[in-house]
């Protein structure tokens, strides 16, 4: 609706045959390269994701904690889903609950992460420790430091590129402004100096 409410007022701005042609290009432009809408599914799953990698860091050190003072894995998952907020807690909470029936912990743990992206490097760690008996107070850690540090590289580039993305618009103003005070008047000051001479 935008690309063509845009090329429709083009047109009526414009008028006649230019004005025609001028809307169409707008809006053929416009619809190529203005960003499409995403259905809500989409955003709301996006969002989804973006919370559990902000709440990983701190969910992984909980685990770490409760794993390492003896709790079982059912307390442990428990008791951290009481810690944190939605969506890590409803994740959590459903560990939790099939720990607590017996399910074993290798199976429960690679579910947390199953169709989930941001929990699979948790669920990985903790379907290791299961598994070989380890104790996953040191990886479960030494996750928590990993996805602070690619969080704090991630928020670095963001701050990089607003920088980069805010200069431009200075550019865009005063590169005119500095051809017309400055390399203007040396260039006609030149040209009437060589037309002097000659």
């Amino acid at each position: 609706m935008v690309p063509l409410a845009a090329g429709l007022g083009v047109t009526a701005l414009v008028g006649g045959p230019l004005g025609v042609a001028a809307g169409a290009v707008l809006t053929l432009a416009a619809r190529r390269w203005l960003p499409r809408p995403r259905p809500a599914a989409v955003r709301r799953q996006e969002l989804e994701r973006e919370l559990l990698t902000c709440q990983l860091p701190l969910a992984a050190e909980l685990l770490a904690a409760c794993l390492q003072s003896s709790s079982s894995p059912a307390a442990a998952a428990a008791a951290v889903s009481g810690s944190v907020g939605p969506p890590m807690r409803d994740r959590l909470a459903a560990t939790a609950a099939e720990l607590s029936l017996g399910a074993p912990p290798e199976l429960c743990w690679g579910r947390l992460g199953e169709g989930c992206p941001p929990l699979a490097p948790l669920s990985r760690c903790l379907v290791r420790t299961s598994l070989s008996g380890a104790p996953p107070a040191a990886p479960l850690t030494g996750l928590a430091q990993a996805q602070r540090a690619t969080a704090r590289r991630a928020a670095h580039a963001r701050v990089r590129r607003a920088g980069v993305l805010a200069t431009a618009p200075l550019g865009v103003c005063f590169l005119p402004a500095f051809v017309l005070i400055g390399v203007i008047p040396v260039v006609m000051g030149l040209t009437t100096l060589f037309a002097q001479r000659i």
